[in-house]
Order: structure tokens, then sequence, then C-alpha cells
């Protein structure tokens, strides 16, 4: 893989974010949350651990990727997912960012859930590194924050991961995160029988998926979604 010098942060580089009930982070962008507004831990089970099977996949050198970084919630509960199973070996996340969120605004997100609290009090003095340096190593993980528009910064990946979690803001809001250009270079870095999984279920996003080259299914959502999306590569 290619790896970007990470470039250091600007001031502005940070999103500005709102909370609903001083608990749900919001951002100004793109006028919306960031996670579910019922119940953020089982949106990540039902829409990206389910969604892709992995507790039946899940394996040593597993390579998940991401569009959205965001809270770190994500790779958060999927570390945690693995260490509940007692898995050995290691997991590689790789995680794509354009506005990523300060330590302290990612700790704040995270309070909100205490299922994982010696997780996330183990990450809580360990984001500031990952800015700076766009890496955490541990014994169980590696964690890569590519930080940057993806339409720009996937063009240097060149890993073929296991599955994806596209993880953006909603379509209607950010759709240069659902670009079809976007899901061709994700469609080329995603290994045979690769899985994606995604809450969105819009129709400009199934037909980019299906255009890439994906087999795409929308099936039931999470909470008040009605509908969400799968995707194989067949």
């Amino acid at each position: 893989m290619t790896k970007e010098k990470c470039k250091p942060l600007k001031n502005d580089t940070h999103p500005t974010v709102f909370w609903r009930n001083d608990r749900i982070p919001i951002a100004q962008k793109f006028d919306d949350p960031y996670y579910s507004l019922d119940n953020g831990l089982e949106e990540y089970r039902h829409v990206f651990l389910l969604g892709n099977k992995l507790p039946q996949r899940m394996k040593d050198g597993f390579q998940i990727a991401e569009l959205g970084f965001g809270t770190g919630m994500n790779f958060l509960s999927t570390l945690w997912q693995w260490r509940l199973k007692k898995q050995k070996g290691k997991i590689f996340y790789t995680s794509f960012e354009a506005f990523p969120m300060s330590p302290e605004q990612m700790v704040k997100a995270q309070n909100e859930f205490d299922q994982i609290s010696c997780i996330k009090q183990e990450f809580s003095s360990l984001w500031t590194a990952l800015l700076e340096t766009g890496e955490l190593n541990g014994n169980d993980y590696n964690l890569r924050l590519i930080l940057g528009d993806a339409r720009r910064t996937i063009k240097s990946f060149d890993t073929q991961v296991d599955c994806w979690f596209l993880d953006g803001f909603s379509p209607a809001k950010n759709p240069e995160l659902w670009e079809k250009k976007l899901m061709e270079e994700v469609f080329r870095c995603t290994a045979s029988q690769g899985t994606l999984s995604t809450y969105s279920a819009a129709g400009i996003v199934r037909k980019n998926l299906n255009l890439a080259g994906f087999k795409v299914e929308r099936i039931n959502g999470f909470g008040r979604k009605r509908h969400m999306t799968i995707a194989v590569k067949k």
C-alpha cells in the first residue's frame, strides 16, 4: 500500500459540531447526526457488523476499510466485538476522512456508550497521536486514518479489503462521498467475495454501486430507517 505523508492539521480542519441534548453530535456542514438518534451502538451492530456478516468472517489479518471515520465508534465497536469473541491475531482497519473530529469531540461523542467503556478509555489518550501520525498499532489491531478528500486519496490505496463500511453523511447532503467514480475505486480495492454495507438505501447509491460492479441488495434498515444496502463483489 502506498502511504501518503500525514500533513499537520489546520485549526479549521475539525468540523463545527452542535450537540443535541448535549449528547448527540450534529455536523453543521451537513446538518446530519454522526450516528443514530435511537441507539448508535445498535445501529453499528445492525448495519455494519451483521450487514457484513462479520461474526462469521473475521479472522487474523482481516481487512476493513471505511468511508467516514467520524466519531471513531465503528472502529471501537469492531475491535470490541473482536475482543469479545477472543479472536487470535490482528485486525487491519483503514478509514478515509476529510473532516476529522478533534480528540475532545471524539471523546465526548464516545461517552454516550457505556457498553464499551474499557475500550474507549484505552483510546481516549491515543486520538491525538492518530491525527498527527495517521496510524495506531496495537497487539490486536492496526488502525490507519487517511485524511483528505477520499475521491483523491483512495487512488493511492491498493489494498484488497474484505469489507467496507460506507458511513458518510446522507447522500442528499454529502453527495461527494457517494459518487460513481468513488464507488468504482471502492470496487477496485475490494477482494473477491468482499462485501460492503451502508445505512443508506438511496436509489443513487444502489445505482452507483451496481454500475461499479457490485451485486447490490436492499434489506431491512435500523430503527426508523425502513431499508439499508448491502453488496458483494462477485
